[in-house]
């Protein structure tokens, strides 16, 4: 009976619900939580000998803190929190019907990127609809190819003497070098859409308003997606943050401020003199400085840029270790979340939330490895028999199944969205023990924008897995081939061996997740279905399908197959960008791939324009049904992914109207 209430709730998205729906799922969790937990403490111990007793106590302490970190975001989210996406038309009337027209100083840091990531960046920025503007390179790795790019696009650049302080040290050398009333910040792989600085400049009219921050959202798959060709099926996990954390904590003041992507007043900026030099998110810490001194942060959801996710996954294992360092060392900085100071209890453990999240990866560490007890140790850390699963353990776990995705407003599901965490678990619970021993690492850019010729798995990454697959298949067959005498530990073997099992089929997940396969060509594509003309040598014109599009070519379907001698000339689609010069790559059917031949410097610059800076490209994706999604994973188990012609990784766009 208890599993229809959450039924009944995802009858109806949660953002289009009254809150007491919200509200009545955030009491049930805890109601539920607090039942399993009392028979955990009362009835599911086993004290048999010292062995036992310590397992069964270490694993009741990782499940509780789960369980209750778990609980934390989900009471955050009994306020109501605001949508600033409806008023973005009302606030952009009232400032384009004033004076006020703020000099805007966007600044865009770089550090050894690509130059066709950063000509991207560049190109955007200076692309914006709002002409008061000027854009600032600041350049750390002081190449003359990137001064040369930065004159090119009409920008200004700078590259400080002395490289200390990392980012945050860059941007405030910045600072002293422009003075404009507003400030935005881009990483050098981001990309603002034409209208970013139309739709942000309203929320500042107000001047207790300090930073507006926005969603960071990709304009390639991260590697946990692509490298399971499963695209369609998952989301980024950045996707949560941004339209359910972010906004929860928004509704208590406690924004965070992502380090991108963000416009600020630069009184405000200078009120807590600068970005934070001293910590390695400086982001995380400025916000939090802006807030001590009573400046308001606000969280547009609207997606008004994209960037590029990590490429490999050793890289986006140290993009997320980096990020947890950086986190924790905030414990121990005045300014960080535990430090004095004007912060509400409810904006205080808004931030710490963040801060409990890297710490979960300990005991997620604990139940990777407490299955191995009953097979490796013969002994059961959990007294529980098949009545008490289906009575005590099934309704709390079916009841979080169903919610998780309602909850979040379809940003992720309950199962696939912890993919990342098994790859993430070994090495994350590393980084937090280092810290907590006081060894904090240094700040590092994520490569941008590789090639690769071959596939390849990362040996510190897989290593580990592989030493835990190699023990649960030993716990597994101890399990099978061994006959208890003990009745409690008969009782509890079916849930030793489906843990087992659970763990084996996981484990054999982020293997899978750990190869990287070649990258011949690292423009990320993006999905298409555009209506177009291709043309002949001789002039004619026939109608075809985009389907990918990429800034190195196009994959095309037509009507019916083009004749073998039929030399082909130009793709066009759109009045917006002059007809490319395209050669053919490769023929499927009636399906085409092109690439581009030589592109001049403005056909290039319509061309990124398009594809990435159009207002509204970017969707709002809901994460597809499990059960569905759970099917084309387990289909993706054994075959590698090809990244070849019409089997190209794809990132989906708003369809055009």
């Amino acid at each position: 009976m208890l599993l229809a209430w959450p039924l009944w709730l995802r009858q109806q998205p949660e953002q289009q619900s009254p809150i007491w729906k919200r509200r009545s799922l955030i009491v049930l969790i805890s109601l539920l939580t607090a039942r399993y937990l009392h028979w955990r403490i009362t009835s599911s111990l086993n004290l048999s000998t010292h062995l036992s007793t310590g397992l069964s106590l270490l694993l009741l302490t990782a499940e509780a803190w789960l369980l209750l970190s778990g609980l934390l975001p989900l009471w955050l989210a009994w306020r109501r929190f605001p949508d600033r996406r409806s008023t973005i038309d009302q606030l952009k009337k009232q400032w384009q019907s004033s004076d006020w027209r703020p000099m805007v100083d966007i600044l865009v840091p770089t550090y050894g990127e690509p130059l066709e990531v950063l000509e991207r960046s560049l190109i955007a920025c200076c692309h914006q609809n709002y002409p008061n503007h000027c854009v600032w390179v600041l350049d750390d790795s002081g190449r003359d190819e990137v001064r040369e790019l930065a004159l090119r696009h009409g920008c200004h650049y700078r590259h400080r003497p002395t490289r200390i302080h990392a980012k945050a040290g860059n941007l405030n050398d910045g600072l002293q070098h422009c003075s404009g009333e507003l400030l935005a910040v881009f990483d050098a792989d981001f990309i603002p859409q034409r209208d970013f600085l139309e739709c942000c400049i309203g929320f500042l009219q107000d001047p207790s308003v300090g930073l507006l921050q926005t969603p960071q959202t990709f304009i390639n798959a991260d590697p946990v997606m692509r490298n399971l060709s499963m695209e369609r099926w998952l989301l980024p996990d950045e996707e949560s943050f941004y339209r359910w954390i972010e906004p929860v904590r928004d509704g208590w003041g406690a924004v965070v401020c992502a380090g991108t992507a963000f416009l600020a007043r630069r009184s405000a900026i200078d009120s807590v003199r600068g970005f934070k030099e001293q910590a390695i998110s400086e982001d995380f810490v400025t916000g939090l400085r802006l807030r001590r001194k009573g400046w308001k942060l606000l969280y547009l959801q609207q997606k008004l840029s994209a960037g590029l996710a990590a490429e490999t996954m050793a890289d986006f294992v140290r993009q997320r270790q980096r990020w947890a360092n950086g986190t924790l060392q905030s414990l121990r900085l005045s300014d960080g979340p535990l430090g004095p100071g004007e912060l509400r209890f409810g904006e205080r453990m808004a931030y710490l939330e963040g801060v409990v999240h890297w710490f979960n990866n300990m005991p997620r560490l604990v139940l990777m490895l407490m299955p191995l007890s009953y097979g490796l140790l013969g002994t059961v850390p959990i007294l529980i028999s098949s009545s008490e699963a289906l009575r005590l353990l099934l309704p709390l776990w079916a009841t979080l199944l169903l919610s998780i995705g309602w909850i979040n407003r379809g940003s992720r599901t309950a199962l696939l969205s912890e993919l990342t965490g098994w790859v993430l678990t070994v090495p994350l619970t590393l980084t937090v023990f280092t810290n907590l021993m006081g060894y904090i690492g240094g700040f590092r850019v994520t490569p941008k924008h590789q090639k690769r010729n071959r596939g390849s798995f990362s040996l510190v990454l897989v290593i580990p897995l592989l030493a835990l697959l190699l023990l649960n298949l030993i716990n597994l067959f101890g399990l099978v081939t061994t006959t208890p005498l003990d009745s409690e530990i008969l009782d509890s073997r079916p849930l030793g061996l489906t843990w087992a099992v659970i763990n084996l089929l996981s484990l054999w997940i982020s293997l899978r997740v750990c190869w990287d396969p070649p990258a011949r060509d690292p423009a990320p594509w993006q999905a298409a279905c555009l209506p177009a003309e291709l043309e002949d040598s001789d002039g004619q014109r026939r109608p075809c399908r985009i389907t990918a599009l990429s800034e190195s070519g196009a994959e095309l379907e037509l009507d019916t197959p083009l004749p073998a001698e039929l030399k082909i000339k130009r793709l066009r689609w759109t009045d917006d960008v002059s007809p490319l010069p395209v050669a053919w790559e490769r023929t499927q059917g009636n399906r085409l791939a092109l690439r581009w031949q030589e592109l001049s410097d403005q056909t290039r610059q319509q061309l990124i324009l398009w594809l990435f800076c159009r207002p509204g490209c970017w969707p709002e994706r809901q994460a597809p049904p499990e059960w569905r999604a759970l099917i084309a994973l387990i289909s993706r188990l054994v075959i590698l992914p090809s990244r070849r012609p019409f089997h190209r990784c794809l990132m989906p766009q708003t369809p055009l109207q």
